[in-house]
């Protein structure tokens, strides 16, 4: 085709490493906020700990327990040394490994379980904790016996394993307002995670979360270091027990670990892993002051963040993670790095990173490559790039957490217990806590409490969906894959309705898309819907959004609100997400409107508040207040109680109960997001995730299109697969491969057509990074369509991933225009983008958006 000019791949074509770094969120971050200066960003003499308040260790000075360390220390080779500041993930070592490399930690990340059976019960968990520990203590090659520790991800109870208590995510937890609650869901949590024989849990998260576009905003309890701190505290006493007592780690309290140091809620454009741009004294007063109250109550280990604090990594920032938290707020625990986090850092890779160690990193979270980095930091160590000195303090403050553990004495009381995980004890608590968490944001004429006597139908897709209602970190890392057989004892929010009705006397009916069965009700419209629907679980940047607003550009609840409207049935609306999101044509449709957010495995709670009981008579209240501003206007991304121009649709505090008579208009502003007004940024169509309003699909001949909602998704005779994998983060890219039975598709659509036109006005590019596994033996074309005729453009792109060099990622760019020529009509894109190959090709591809001025330096680009 003339009208392309492709530009030299060995020139122009650049690889991920260098293209890439990082998914690109630097480049996201740095393009769309203003630039902080170097100075203020790379020196350190413009640092101050005045910032910081000056904190005593939070535990006495113990000589027998620094003694202990010492002998042991000096008992200990330089590689018995190097092997305690490793935690392998569990797929990637052996109990053997461990005895052989004397490694000091092991972890299972998300979705990892003994045996890889997900169903595996406590007793298989404590059988491999048990294995690991003995290959720890086994000394007959001459080493030390040092035990292991094994850390898990126990975010909202132990939710890892099949049958445990779900608690409501921490977002749900701040509209509760209530610290005791905090402590005593600690302390059932703990009990949960001794059973299977773990001693570490990686929680409290206490990140002040200030863009709700983060996807990790449900994981923080607030946008305000207030209950943060509040909470931080109270989380930290449930979880190891109260410092000054014999319940401190005492077995049935364990571990825990303060979340991620710090700044990781601040980052610009809410870009997880991004980098926040803030004063010190902001960093200090707002971000860490949970970590002021973790640390008074004498949490034990610290997990540096992901993010970066003005340009540098948190896992190689030495004046915060050495001078600041080990000196000026005197954490004598250790610090442990994220998942491969220390990789990120100037100079480093996966399996080295001398520069961490030296920041301040005493323990790293390392996946596949920990037997290299073992191996490099011995040698590092060697040539004395590491201090020996500073080898020698991360190792004391592991053994000093390990003492005080009892992990030694293998003192667990819990350990294989029946009874425990999933307790009615602990199940009414987090039903309680369900209870606390919701917050009435709408309830005109007063339409709740609902009378459980009369004619109710249950719909959405959220309704029957414990999966959906525990959101992301639950069984999977993802919270996907899930289904009810995975959730035993568990209820869902219809479940719940259901059992409080049939009490009352009243009548239910659960269909999900809102049709009735001709005999439901003896043929009488219900007296009410309750409609359940919000976010699909996600986590990490897999939940990243580019917009706030609810189902962008795929409204299929909203149609099912007009729907029941039409029908003159009062609508309540329960709300489930993982952050305050744009739902004002939502709200305009509903006469009563809860955020439930992400409640866990007791969905009863929800009814416990909206249902009468068999007399009419309220059971309980709605005591939650929003611990995050609701926005008024979808531009309102980052708005945060004390903000200048503060003006939300509900206030941080806001809440009512039964006793409020506030009317809530039904006039809110409809005006959404759309890529015709407003600033023009990135427009994503898929960054580790696709990003609404489009999803990937598989359209593979005549057969009827495959939505990949999932990590893996297959054509009928599997001539096309997608498939989740990592490039440079986890299941942040997608693999491709066609088996050339027949040409076919893999598409970003929309369902309904998207208005582009701004994007060819201001020269932009279709952007991707693509790694070539196998050659293309057929035409291969990227095209940009649209639903009715003569509005495709299709551009070969054979030639060019022949050339890109098998196995590497590269990332490709193509001048927009070009689909125009092509015949695309940007006015009304049905396809942002698909992929069709006619014969075999395996491929990858990640980060596919549309990056304004981005034309003049594409590699393919037109003519003229």
């Amino acid at each position: 085709m003339s009208y392309l000019k492709t530009l030299s791949v060995s020139i122009m074509l650049t690889t991920a490493l260098a293209a890439c770094s990082e998914r690109e969120q630097d480049a996201e971050h740095v393009a769309n906020a203003p630039q902080v200066s170097k100075v203020a960003a790379n020196q350190d003499d413009t640092y101050s700990l005045e910032n910081w308040p000056k904190l005593a260790p939070a535990l006495p000075a113990d000589e027998k327990l620094e003694a202990r360390i010492a002998h042991l220390l000096a008992q200990m080779t330089l590689e018995e040394k190097v092997g305690q500041m490793m935690q392998a993930e569990i797929k990637s070592i052996t109990p053997e490994e461990v005895k052989k490399y004397h490694i000091g930690s092991i972890l299972n990340g998300g979705g990892t379980f003994p045996n890889n059976n997900k169903f595996a019960t406590p007793d298989d968990w404590g059988q491999l904790a048990d294995a690991y520990f003995a290959a720890s203590m086994d000394t007959s090659d001459g080493g030390v016996a040092i035990p292991i520790i094994w850390g898990s991800d126990a975010v909202h109870g132990h939710n890892n394993v099949i049958g445990a208590t779900l608690f409501p995510h921490n977002i749900g937890l701040g509209a509760a307002h209530d610290p005791e609650l905090i402590r005593r869901i600690g302390e059932a949590t703990a009990r949960e995670v001794a059973v299977t024989g773990v001693d570490w849990t990686f929680a409290p998260t206490i990140a002040v979360v200030r863009d709700d576009r983060w996807g990790r905003t449900f994981e923080s309890y607030s946008e305000d270091p207030e209950i943060v701190a509040a909470y931080a505290r109270e989380m930290i006493k449930g979880i190891q027990g109260n410092k000054n007592s014999e319940e401190f780690l005492d077995g049935r309290h364990l571990v825990s670990a303060a979340k991620h140091f710090v700044g990781d809620g601040g980052t610009t454009r809410g870009i997880d892993r991004g980098d926040t741009q803030v004063s010190e004294k902001k960093l200090a007063e707002i971000h860490a002051a949970g970590y002021i109250t973790a640390l008074e109550a004498g949490v034990q280990t610290v997990m540096a963040s992901f993010n970066s604090w003005n340009g540098k990594r948190l896992h190689g920032h030495k004046y915060l993670l050495t001078d600041v938290l080990k000196g000026r707020l005197g954490f004598d625990g250790f610090v442990v790095g994220d998942w491969n986090g220390h990789r990120f850092v100037d100079g480093c890779t996966v399996d080295s990173c001398a520069a961490a160690v030296n920041a301040g990193l005493d323990m790293f979270m390392i996946t596949a490559e920990w037997k290299a980095l073992l191996e490099n930091t011995i040698a590092q160590v060697k040539s004395g790039e590491i201090p020996m000195s500073r080898i020698d303090d991360a190792v004391s403050r592991i053994l000093r957490v390990k003492i005080r553990a009892g992990l030694f004495e293998r003192d667990r009381p819990l350990a294989g217990k029946a009874g425990v995980l999933g307790s009615a004890e602990h199940r009414a608590i987090a039903r309680e806590a369900v209870r606390k968490s919701l917050v009435l944001l709408k309830n005109n004429d007063q339409l709740l409490p609902i009378d459980a006597r009369k004619n109710i139908l249950v719909t959405g897709d959220g309704a029957d969906n414990i999966s959906k209602q525990s959101g992301g970190w639950t069984i999977s890392w993802q919270g996907t894959g899930n289904t009810a057989e995975d959730f035993p004892g568990a209820t869902s929010i219809y479940t719940g309705i259901k059992q409080a009705v049939d009490a009352a006397g009243g009548q239910v009916v659960l269909s999900e898309n809102g049709d009735l069965p001709g005999n439901a009700f003896d043929g009488e419209k219900p007296n009410v819907a309750i409609v359940v629907y919000g976010e699909d679980p996600y986590a990490e940047w897999h939940g990243d959004l580019a917009s706030i607003e609810f189902q962008l550009g795929s409204k299929h609840d909203q149609e099912l609100l007009q729907k029941l409207k039409a029908l003159d049935i009062p609508v309540v609306s329960v709300f489930l997400s993982g952050r305050p999101l744009w739902v004002n044509k939502e709200l305009n449709l509903s006469d009563a409107f809860v955020a439930a957010w992400l409640p866990g495995s007791e969905g009863a709670g929800v009814a416990d508040v909206l249902l009468t009981d068999a007399g009419g008579n309220k059971r309980y209240d709605f005591t939650g207040r929003l611990s995050f501003s609701w926005p008024e206007q979808v531009h309102q991304t980052v708005i945060n109680r004390g903000d200048e121009d503060y003006a939300p649709l509900f206030s941080y505090g806001y809440g009512l109960d039964y006793s409020s008579e506030v009317q809530l208009a039904n006039n809110l502003n409809e005006n959404g997001e759309s890529y015709v007004d407003g600033a023009l940024e990135d427009a994503w169509l898929m960054v580790s995730r696709p990003q609404a309003p489009w999803k990937l699909f598989i359209a593979d001949g005549e057969q009827e299109p495959v939505w990949v909602n999932g990590n893996l998704a297959r054509s009928a005779d599997d001539n096309i697969t997608v498939a989740s994998i990592d490039m440079l983060s986890q299941e942040d890219a997608r693999a491709l491969t066609w088996k050339g039975l027949r040409a076919g598709n893999v598409a970003l659509q929309t369902q309904k057509p998207q208005d582009l036109s701004r994007y060819l006005a201001e020269g932009s590019a279709l952007t991707l990074d693509i790694r070539v596994d196998q050659a293309p033996e057929g035409e291969v074309l990227a095209q940009i369509s649209c639903d009715g005729e003569n509005c495709n453009g299709a551009l070969p792109l054979r030639n060019t991933l022949e050339a890109l060099p098998r196995g590497d990622w590269s990332q490709v760019t193509i001048d927009l225009q070009c689909f125009v020529e092509a015949g695309a009509d940007f006015s009304k894109v049905s396809q942002g983008l698909s992929l069709r190959s006619e014969g075999r090709l395996a491929m990858a591809v990640a980060n596919i958006k549309y990056v304004p001025g981005g034309a003049a330096q594409a590699q393919i680009r037109c003519e003229g």
